[in-house]
This record gives C-alpha cells, sequence and structure tokens, in this order.
C-alpha cells in the first residue's frame, strides 16, 4: 500500500515564475496558489470603476491601476489582484521584483457570491496590515451598493455607505467624489435570494 503524497507548497519565487507565464491570475499565500473569481458582470463593474476613478483623478497625482497590478502584503505574505487599486506616491515594489507593489492607498473589490465571504473577512484582514492604505471600497453586484472602510488616526476602520443610482460616495483620501450611477451602468442587477431554496 503507497502511501498519499503531500503536495510541495510553492516558494514566492516559483509562484512568480508561473504566474508571469500563465494566463489565468492566481493569487498566492503560504505556499499554495489561487485562481482569481471572474465573470461578465463583475468585469463590467470593474471596467467601470477604472473609468470613474481615472476620470476622478485625471489631474491629480495619484495612479489607478486595474486587476492586472499585482499587490503583495509584506506582513502576510499575501500576493493578490485587487480589482482596482490607487496608488498616491511612488510605486514602492516588493523586494526582487519590478511587477509587485507593496504601497496602495485605496484597494477595491468586486463582490461574488464565490469570493464575497472571503473579501469581507480573511482578505480584508490581510488588507489592514498595509500601513499605506487609507480606504477598502467593497462594490455589490446584486444591487448599486458599495460599502466604504475607511482608516481612523488610531487604526480603527470606520464603515460608511451608499446605496441607489443617485447615490454619490466621497473618497476622503483621494478628496474626490465618485457616482454609483457612472459605477454601476449598464449592470443589470439580478438579485441573489435571501436564502437557498429547500431540497425536495
Amino acid at each position: 500500500m503507497s502511501l498519499p503524497q503531500t503536495s510541495r507548497r510553492l516558494t514566492e519565487a516559483e509562484y512568480l515564475e508561473i504566474e508571469r507565464a500563465a494566463e489565468f491570475k492566481s493569487e498566492f499565500y503560504d505556499g499554495e496558489m489561487f485562481a482569481m473569481a471572474g465573470g461578465t458582470q463583475h468585469s463590467l463593474i470593474a471596467t467601470n470603476l477604472a473609468r470613474e476613478f481615472g476620470n476622478r483623478l485625471r489631474d491629480h497625482p495619484s495612479t489607478v491601476y486595474n486587476s492586472s497590478l499585482r499587490i503583495k502584503i509584506e506582513a502576510t505574505g499575501l500576493l493578490t489582484y485587487p480589482d482596482l487599486s490607487v496608488i498616491c506616491c511612488s510605486l514602492q515594489f516588493a523586494e526582487g521584483t519590478d511587477d509587485t507593489v507593496v504601497n496602495p492607498t485605496v484597494l477595491v473589490a468586486a463582490l461574488s457570491n464565490s469570493t464575497e465571504a472571503y473579501d469581507r473577512g480573511r482578505k480584508f484582514e490581510h488588507y489592514r496590515q498595509i500601513p499605506t492604505l487609507q480606504e477598502y471600497l467593497l462594490v455589490s453586484q446584486i444591487e448599486p451598493r458599495i460599502e466604504q472602510f475607511v482608516r481612523q488616526s488610531d487604526g480603527r476602520w470606520l464603515l460608511n455607505e451608499a446605496a441607489g443610482m443617485e447615490k454619490k460616495l466621497e473618497l476622503p483620501s483621494l478628496k474626490i467624489t465618485i457616482a454609483l450611477s457612472e459605477i454601476f451602468a449598464k449592470v443589470n442587477f439580478v438579485p441573489a435570494p435571501i436564502r437557498p431554496p429547500a431540497s425536495r
């Protein structure tokens, strides 16, 4: 009887070598790679986010990046691709790289059914370890709603919320206001069920 083989964990350097040649993006944490979620609705919202932030920050020193930018949380070792990142000073790269950034000011996640719990929970725990991060936005796919977490001077995170196509959301770290009508333009909302259907 043969013993089950345990898969060897990857080093960060091995992950980066694989990732740079891969067709699809994957997160990396604790020696393992995890495929990133996507989809039509997710793609539309992410595109709208990039356009709205880009328009608002056109004459601003901050720079907007889409989900192709890899972020490393140095305190925990997570490497991931936020749906949108805003960086307000010179790019700071993870040691030994020129394509992995460590100093975002704002990060944005477009939520999906498969990743919402992770984006709200464990991933936000990682993000809170980024010293430069000032705001984290969670963008719904089932209704026009954005939850905004803003770092306070004492280290606490304050939750604000904007809901409704007519609403706007102020981002204090960037001194801009974004319109939900732009973020959710052309999005066809399909509300998630309150509870899964009962089995027969």
